[in-house]
């Protein structure tokens, strides 16, 4: 059984278990007519199924309580059914994203409000890399303008899909970094692009299965799992075989160096020269 420590508002309440172990409980309207001190059923317990832990360290508590408590409960309910509408789709995501996405959304509408516009450069590698999280972002931003009235411009939706992509693989302690991910995948692309004087098309089979195996490389790279066969077989077949997208391969294992001062493989150096390959063919 979980006891009330804090109402925070209608929707979210602190709560501690039998061991003393803090959480945040979300729920709609699960903090109505509650108290301190007195025990909130669970799951399985006669309450609503659509509630959502997080739990919580003694050093994230205070953050977390001042955050939910200074946040219209709007916010909160325009995230969970964001988090809702990705959930559908398949996704699974961290329930951290409650919070993040929740003082995101909060923030990006006083921005708004106050005529303040924040660019995100990266919008268009967000958009591009993570289009399945675009369009839940895109999907927020409607949300946001029926049941708020707020209409935040297009390349909002690339912050909302930031998060969702982060919360995919986990919250902010894990190895992976969406932010990483997408310049590393950022900088490929423009190497790509001018080694092999290439007019990339947003909308192309080509493009979309490069973007595809690029976020599949940044990933294995990020969380360091990335292929180290000593088999040089493929590699020295493409190598010959496609002099130009291997050169391009090579520019990127050269960067991968400089700017990570770690090496990928021959392996990895063969698979990009083949994606390479078909990005440029005809």
């Amino acid at each position: 059984m979980l006891i009330i420590k804090k109402v925070l508002n209608s929707s979210v309440i602190l709560v501690e278990d039998p061991q003393g172990r803090e959480s945040i409980l979300l729920g709609k309207g699960i903090g109505y007519g509650r108290r301190p001190g007195t025990p909130v059923p669970t799951r399985g317990q006669g309450e609503d199924q659509d509630q959502v832990f997080i739990p919580v360290v003694n050093t994230d508590v205070q953050n977390l309580v001042e955050l939910l408590t200074a946040i219209p409960t709007d916010y909160l309910e325009i995230t969970r059914e964001i988090v809702t509408h990705a959930q559908q789709l398949g996704m699974t995501l961290h329930p951290h994203i409650y919070l993040a996405l929740t003082d995101h959304l909060h923030f990006a509408v006083e921005r708004s409000r106050e005529n303040l516009v924040v660019t995100n450069r990266l919008a268009w590698e967000i958009q591009h890399f993570y289009p399945e999280e675009y369009a839940v972002g895109r999907h927020g931003l409607t949300l946001l303008r029926d049941q708020l009235a707020v209409e935040l411009p297009e390349e909002e939706a690339a912050n909302i899909a930031f998060h969702v992509a982060n919360a995919r693989h986990g919250d902010a302690s894990t190895t992976f970094d969406t932010l990483q991910a997408v310049k590393l995948i950022d900088a490929v692309v423009t190497i790509v692009r001018y080694s092999m004087n290439l007019q990339l098309m947003d909308q192309s089979l080509h493009f979309a299965r490069f973007m595809s195996h690029m976020r599949y490389f940044a990933t294995r790279f990020l969380e360091n799992r990335m292929l180290t066969s000593t088999d040089d077989f493929l590699f020295g077949q493409v190598s010959r075989r496609y002099p130009h997208a291997h050169e391009s391969a090579e520019k990127i294992r050269t960067h991968i160096a400089a700017q990570y001062g770690q090496q990928i493989s021959n392996e990895e150096v063969a698979y990009l020269t083949l994606h390479i390959e078909r990005l440029a063919s005809p």
